[in-house]
Parts: structure tokens; C-alpha cells; sequence
């Protein structure tokens, strides 16, 4: 699995998972994710536009990283997100935790709103 990660204007981070996030390929993700909040970059956008399929494992990551980034005073906030996995995060009610956007730079724009806590 790749993880594309990459730093945008105004200290947000973007982290864009590929393929399917499964039990063998949340580490990655989670790897990716973790490496962004212990460098302190909690404005995070996860962008699944290439994301085909999402276990409980990869909701798991996404929560834990939600929480550590609101922790932080800021938040992870999701675009992109194909049929199938909007339809997962319908079921579970994870559309009503998260913030989603249908484009990286909509989110981008949302999170530039939000203010870092005092690092």
C-alpha cells in the first residue's frame, strides 16, 4: 500500500492512503498518520479519493487520529471519500464525527480556518 504525504499551505497536512485499508494495510496508514501528529501537524486532511475499500481497522486509525489531532486543538478531516466508503461511514454514523468534503482543497480551506493550539 502506498501513503502520499504531503504539506500545504498554511500548516495543513494531507495524508492519501491507496487501495484498500484492510488489517495488512492499516499499518501503513496509521504509520503515515502517526508520523504527522508526533511531528505536531494537527490540521490533517485524509484524502480517500483512492481508497477502494475500508475495514474497521482503517475507522479505528481514523478516530484515534481525530482524537489526538482535536487534542491538539485542531482536527483530521476527511474528502473524497468514493460510493462505497460513504456508505460505510453512513451505516456506522462516522459521516456525523467527521468532517467531509468532496475535494482536497475544500478541505484544506476549512481547516485553514482552525487555529493550532500553542505548541
Amino acid at each position: 500500500m502506498n501513503v502520499l504525504q504531503e504539506s500545504l499551505p498554511e500548516q495543513i497536512y494531507r495524508v492519501a492512503p491507496q487501495g484498500r485499508l484492510d488489517a495488512v494495510t492499516v499499518p501503513a496508514l496509521e504509520a503515515a498518520i502517526d508520523e504527522q501528529l508526533n511531528a505536531r501537524h494537527f490540521r490533517l486532511i485524509i484524502d480517500l479519493s483512492e481508497v477502494a475499500y475500508l475495514s474497521s481497522s482503517g475507522l479505528r486509525v481514523l478516530l484515534r487520529a481525530r482524537r489526538q489531532a482535536q487534542a491538539g486543538g485542531c482536527d483530521v478531516v476527511l474528502c473524497a471519500l468514493n460510493e462505497r466508503v460513504a456508505e460505510v461511514f453512513e451505516m456506522i454514523g462516522f459521516n456525523n464525527l467527521f468532517r467531509i468534503f468532496a475535494t482536497a482543497a475544500e478541505a484544506a480551506a476549512a481547516l485553514a480556518k482552525t487555529v493550532p493550539a500553542q505548541q
